[in-house]
């Protein structure tokens, strides 16, 4: 296997007064954070005040963590009506920094920082990278992108604390990424999971694979599955960590994998984690799937209280083997927005994804899932990328492997799918974000 034997990893911890806390400790940290920032809001933040009032809830209602419950939910849909900085809890002065999402139709969704809220985030993000096991000896070579986007930004600050040398190199041209990882002997690099298999598969076909001084690669900002992991790290020599974050919050840094690759610690002194029923909003057992949904206890510029994140995982609240008491959220099953409806049947892409990396035999794991209604039926068709010699061969192996894909993916979905399959680099790559799913049941 590609990553660095456990055994031969050094187990660092940045802060072990913080994320080997017990949870009594915690418990109470979090409570008298929670109750100063709900006075703070309540004062400040007129949107709050309203949606306290509205439900009956004062700030002196509000005792502990355990109280959490009775506060008002927050919504994307907040943010963008309260667009730029209705949600400010302190003067616009005090703001350093603002950052947005990577949509890019209508209004974003626009954060605020004071000089704190950089430090924290900063703080948080290098808590994440000595769970990697980097120190400021390692060269990170960023590639997520550096504008309002929150990645690139949050690694730097990231890289920064941790006294490691950042290499900024944002998002595009391949050739450049690899040439300067190369030049430059980055140690780790940062991206979105999707490119990161791109930039494998380009540093494979331009034999460059053992002139790279990479070990570590710090993946996320979209769902991906262990296999997509295992291939990257087959592709690159490499060890690769989930990282998680959400500008809303503070950004790349809200929670990220130890070497046990067991879930994704949570730092829960700043970002308070409960995972609801969808349904229901109640609270999830230990184990059970539900909507992820965070408070943030001491965010000064923007702080908010428990905000939807529409992303659908598990927690976690026993200690790791690493040791950390932190609790741990599972790799994402999808987002409560992504997921589709096919014919009643719940589907994600991340189930695609994982049933065509179990299929083999020249497969690719680059996708596109088309969704459409035809005579008042769903109709889903999966675009799958495959090895060209299929298409050189005669015509019955690409009919052969064609009913192999669908056959793997109706046993996985549940569901039968039209496939179509296409030649390799057909599907768009991308640099970002992939683009997964089209719906045009909607248009």
């Amino acid at each position: 296997m590609a990553r660095v034997a456990l055994k031969d990893w050094k187990e660092q911890i940045r802060d072990p007064k913080i994320e080997c806390m017990s949870r009594d400790e915690m418990t109470a940290l979090q409570s008298d954070r929670l109750v100063k920032q709900v006075k703070n809001v309540y004062e400040n933040v007129e949107f709050y005040r309203k949606k306290m009032d509205e439900i009956g809830v004062e700030p002196g209602d509000i005792k502990g963590i355990e109280d959490i419950g009775k506060l008002p939910f927050t919504t994307k849909e907040d943010l963008r009506a309260n667009y730029p900085f209705g949600l400010l809890a302190v003067p616009k002065d005090k703001i350093v920094r603002v950052q947005g999402t990577s949509g890019t139709t209508g209004k974003l969704t626009l954060a605020s920082y004071t000089q704190k809220d950089i430090d924290v985030w900063s703080e948080c993000v290098a808590r994440g990278l000595t769970m990697a096991g980097l120190t400021a000896e390692d060269r990170i070579h960023i590639c997520y992108g550096y504008g309002l986007f929150t990645g690139g930004m949050g690694l730097d600050f990231g890289a920064r604390k941790l006294g490691a040398m950042a290499i900024p190199m944002s998002a595009g041209n391949t050739k450049r990424q690899l040439m300067c990882m190369e030049d430059f002997g980055a140690t780790a690099f940062a991206c979105t999971p999707s490119y990161a298999l791109y930039l494998a598969e380009a540093a494979n076909e331009a034999g460059i694979v053992d002139k790279l001084q990479l070990k570590v690669g710090i993946n996320g900002a979209e769902p991906w599955t262990e296999e997509m992991r295992l291939k990257i790290e087959e592709l690159l020599d490499v060890n690769c960590f989930d990282i998680y974050g959400l500008c809303e919050v503070t950004g790349p840094g809200v929670a990220l994998e130890c070497i046990h690759h067991n879930g994704m610690h949570v730092y829960e002194d700043y970002f308070y984690p409960e995972v609801l029923n969808p349904a229901d909003n109640s609270h999830c057992a230990d184990g059970e799937i539900g909507e992820l949904v965070f408070t943030t206890l001491a965010k000064e510029g923007m702080p908010l209280l428990r905000y939807r994140t529409k992303d659908l995982t598990s927690i976690d609240h026993s200690t790791c083997e690493c040791g950390r008491t932190l609790p741990r959220i599972s790799k994402f099953k999808g987002r409560t927005d992504d997921m589709k409806v096919i014919r009643g049947v719940n589907v994600f892409p991340t189930q695609v994804e994982t049933a065509l990396l179990s299929v083999g035999g020249g497969v690719a794991p680059h996708y596109l899932m088309i969704v459409d209604r035809e005579n008042n039926l769903d109709v889903l068709t999966v675009m799958v990328e495959v090895d060209e010699k299929y298409f050189s061969d005669e015509i019955r192996k690409l009919d052969e492997l064609k009913n192999k894909v669908a056959a793997v993916l109706k046993q996985a979905l549940g569901v039968a799918v039209r496939v179509k399959l296409v030649e390799p680099k057909t599907i768009e790559r991308s640099e970002g974000k992939a683009k997964r799913v089209i719906d045009n049941r909607s248009l």
